[in-house]
């Protein structure tokens, strides 16, 4: 198993975050994990990263105990609804970044981050600037940052949630795309329920600090409690 996370628990204060949330992750997975503004989502994500510590429970990468080990060591990395780039590099060097942190040769950087440009539907705004470029062009740049590295990991905290409606649609299906050309394995959060399904090759929901993850898709959809069949039925009644 790639990614474990067993029996994660976190307080803020007298408010319980995260109640014994565990997942297991193979490689080249794709989870989903659905659930309100609030449910915890969010932390069990930057807990996974090392971004905020648990209370209790361990994170587990490849068998290795991680969970004491700071963010920049643990080779996962997480993409936040907003892309964060460096206002000032281009797209090509907020690409690069990571690479040249790694004192990678110049020839291999050229070549890692051009074809990672080609993938993402940005050669020709490689010289740009971020205030140059729109919503889903920074997202895809961020996108390119973060696969630069070749993280064992990708956590996306609601990447999409900022965009347009159509823009949105775009950026899912060019996600789709990318996890399976570079075999990422990852966990998407979002509150969007058709987002989930579509994202996920399984789907986990998170409701009060409690996470159940589902054998596959059908069984969530079974379940009353993800709402799946409520809003199919609403639909059908149109």
């Amino acid at each position: 198993m790639l990614l474990q996370a067993i029996d994660i628990a976190k307080h803020f204060g007298r408010e319980e975050i995260l109640r014994s949330a565990s997942l297991e992750l193979p490689q080249g997975e794709m989870l989903s994990i659905l659930g309100r503004s609030g449910s915890g989502k969010t932390t069990l994500l930057k807990i996974l990263a090392g971004l905020e510590s648990a209370d209790s429970g361990r994170v587990f990468l490849e068998g290795r105990d991680i969970s004491g080990q700071p963010p920049h060591r643990r080779n996962i990395v997480y993409l936040y609804q907003e892309p964060l780039l460096f206002p000032h590099l281009n797209a090509f060097e907020n690409v690069a970044f990571g690479l040249r942190l790694r004192r990678l040769p110049e020839g291999e950087i050229f070549q890692k981050v051009n074809r990672l440009l080609e993938s993402l539907g940005l050669p020709e705004h490689a010289a740009k600037m971020p205030h140059q470029l729109s919503g889903g062009q920074r997202q895809r740049v961020a996108f390119g940052r973060a696969l630069a590295v070749q993280p064992k990991v990708l956590l996306l905290d609601e990447p999409f949630g900022a965009l347009d409606t159509e823009t949105r649609a775009s950026m899912q299906q060019l996600l789709k795309q990318i996890a399976g050309s570079f075999h990422i394995t990852g966990l998407f959060v979002t509150h969007d329920l058709k987002e989930a399904i579509l994202m996920g090759s399984r789907i986990g929901l998170m409701q009060e600090g409690r996470l159940k993850v589902y054998e596959d898709k059908q069984a969530f959809i079974a379940d009353a409690a993800t709402g799946v069949r409520q809003e199919i039925d609403f639909w059908s009644g149109l």
